[in-house]
C-alpha cells in the first residue's frame, strides 16, 4: 500500500498497527491508546458545533493533555465565549490560545481582508503556519473529524499519519445520530450558533448556515469550491 504523501514509514507503520487494534473501538478507546502511547500528545479543536463531544470525553480520559485552539483573529464572538464555557465545564486543564505571526499579518494582510481575496493564503496564514510551529514538540495530535462530515472525510481512519507524526481521529466512525445521542447523554452545552443553522463554525467570514440535506461543511468557504482550510490536507 502506498503511503500518504510526505508519512514517515515507520510512523505510518505505526499508525496501521494501531487502526488495526483500535480503528473500530470506541472514541474513549482510541484517546486513551494514543495517549497512553505517546507522552507528548496534544489535541487540536475549534470548539465548533460537535467540539463538545469529544472534549467531554478527553477530559474523562485526560484533562489535562494540552488542548490547541488557533485562535485566527477571525472567530465569532461566540465562540470564544463557548471556548470558555467549555473549558470550565470540564475543567480542561491547558488551554492554549495559538494566535498567527504579527509579523506575516503586517505583511501579507495589513487590512485584515485577505481571506476575500485569496482565503487560501488566509487560512495559511492564521492557521496553518501556527499550528505547524505550535505541534512541533510533540510526537502525536488529536481532533474531531468525523466520516460523515463531507466527501473529502469519507474514509477517514482513526490512526494516520501525518508526516513525522501521529494523527488521531477518534470520532471518525460516529455520525449524527450518535453525536446527537452523545450530547442528550450528557446534556452539553451546545455552540450558540447550532440553533442558528449552522452545523461547521470556522473563521465568521467564511462560515455561512447550511440548508437542509446538506453537508455539515457546506458553510464553509461557500461558493469557493473549497471545504479544508489546510491542516488537514497532507503534512
Amino acid at each position: 500500500m502506498a503511503l500518504p504523501e510526505g508519512a514517515d514509514p515507520e510512523v505510518a507503520g505505526r499508525a496501521a498497527a494501531l487502526e488495526a487494534r483500535f480503528g473500530d473501538k470506541s472514541p474513549q478507546t482510541i484517546l486513551a491508546a494514543a495517549i497512553e502511547r505517546h507522552a507528548e500528545v496534544a489535541a487540536v479543536t475549534s470548539f465548533g458545533a460537535e467540539s463538545a463531544v469529544w472534549l467531554h470525553m478527553l477530559a474523562q480520559v485526560d484533562r489535562n493533555v494540552p488542548i490547541l485552539f488557533l485562535d485566527t483573529g477571525k472567530h465569532f464572538p461566540a465562540t470564544q465565549r463557548y471556548r470558555e464555557t467549555l473549558t470550565e465545564a470540564f475543567s480542561l486543564g491547558d488551554v492554549r490560545l495559538i494566535r498567527p505571526d504579527p509579523a506575516a499579518l503586517a505583511a501579507e494582510d495589513a487590512n485584515g481582508m485577505l481571506f476575500a481575496a485569496d482565503p487560501d493564503r488566509c487560512c495559511h496564514l492564521r492557521k496553518t503556519e501556527p499550528l505547524k510551529r505550535a505541534l512541533q514538540p510533540f510526537s502525536a495530535w488529536m481532533n474531531g473529524r468525523k466520516r460523515h462530515q463531507n466527501a473529502m472525510r469519507a474514509g477517514l481512519p482513526a490512526f494516520e499519519a501525518d508526516g513525522s507524526r501521529l494523527k488521531v481521529n477518534p470520532l471518525a466512525r460516529w455520525g449524527r445520530e450518535e453525536i446527537a445521542a452523545y450530547f442528550a447523554r450528557f446534556d452539553l452545552p451546545r455552540h450558540p450558533l447550532v440553533a442558528e443553522g449552522y452545523a461547521s463554525i470556522g473563521c465568521m467570514p467564511c462560515t455561512s448556515p447550511v440548508k437542509p440535506g446538506e453537508d455539515p461543511r457546506a458553510g464553509r468557504w461557500r461558493g469557493r469550491g473549497k471545504s479544508e482550510c489546510g491542516i488537514h490536507v497532507g503534512p
